[in-house]
Formats: C-alpha cells, sequence, structure tokens
C-alpha cells in the first residue's frame, strides 16, 4: 500500500487552502510533487499581494521550475483544491505538467468548461479528489462573506 496516494497530497493542499482561508484569501491551496516529494506547496495570495494572477496554481508552478531550475515539470503532478481557472490551466499547458489533480470543479471559471483542450497534450488530469472537502472550505468562505 503507497501512503503516498492522491488523497495524501491533497489533504496537504488543503491545509494550504486552509492558511488562505485564514488570511481571507479566497481558500484554494496547491502543491507539486516529483518522485513522491513535495517541492512546491502555495495558496492564493491575490489579496496580500494585490495581484490578480497570484493564484495558488501560479505560485507553486513557478516555484517548482526553480526548484528543479527546469520550466518543464512533465515529470510532476499539481494538486489543487480548485479546478484551475483558464488562465492556471494554460501556464500548465507552457510547463508541460505530467499530471493534474483538482478536488472541487469550478463550474464557473474552471478549463473544463472550454470546448478547446487547453492543456498539454500529454497532460493527465484526475478530477474529484477529496470533493467534499475542497468544495466545503470553499463554500464557508463565500458564506462568511455573504
Amino acid at each position: 500500500m503507497n501512503m503516498f496516494g492522491h488523497e495524501y497530497f491533497m489533504r496537504i493542499a488543503l491545509t494550504q487552502a486552509q492558511i488562505a482561508f485564514d488570511n481571507d484569501e479566497v481558500p484554494v491551496g496547491a502543491i507539486i510533487v516529483h518522485q513522491n516529494k513535495i517541492i512546491a506547496k502555495g495558496h492564493n495570495l491575490c489579496e496580500k499581494l494585490i495581484d490578480f494572477t497570484a493564484h495558488a496554481e501560479m505560485q507553486v508552478l513557478t516555484s517548482a521550475s526553480n526548484f528543479l531550475q527546469n520550466k518543464y515539470l512533465n515529470e510532476c503532478t499539481l494538486y489543487v483544491t480548485l479546478e484551475p481557472c483558464t488562465m492556471c490551466a494554460g501556464a500548465t499547458f507552457w510547463t508541460r505538467i505530467g499530471t493534474i489533480v483538482f478536488g472541487a470543479h469550478d463550474r464557473k471559471r474552471g478549463f473544463t468548461r472550454i470546448k478547446e483542450n487547453i492543456l498539454h497534450p500529454k497532460t493527465k488530469v484526475l478530477r474529484s479528489v477529496m470533493e467534499n472537502e475542497c468544495s466545503s472550505l470553499i463554500q464557508a468562505f463565500f458564506n462568511q462573506k455573504r
């Protein structure tokens, strides 16, 4: 049995999302894994940095590329608590990320609502990992805002 399964890593991404929640950021967390080792972790920083591009995915893509000293992340897996938006999905195209694993679907802004595939052709996608936990945190955040 592999203790480093998708749920194991998604729980760590959820921890990052909770940090975002606690800092009044939209609670999205992400990590990048290479050879069963976490090489980057982060969360939304749009409010703190006053930067609409400071999504969790953008933070970890940059960090992982710096760590590996390589712009290509084809041997890596991105775990993210919310389906990437089209901006972040486009960024993963350029990194050639090997796999994207996401929790909650984003029915309004997620990349899967786009008809054309904006991911790299070799990128694999696994959806709905720990979807209930990921969705609950986002719903709690927006419910407190209303």
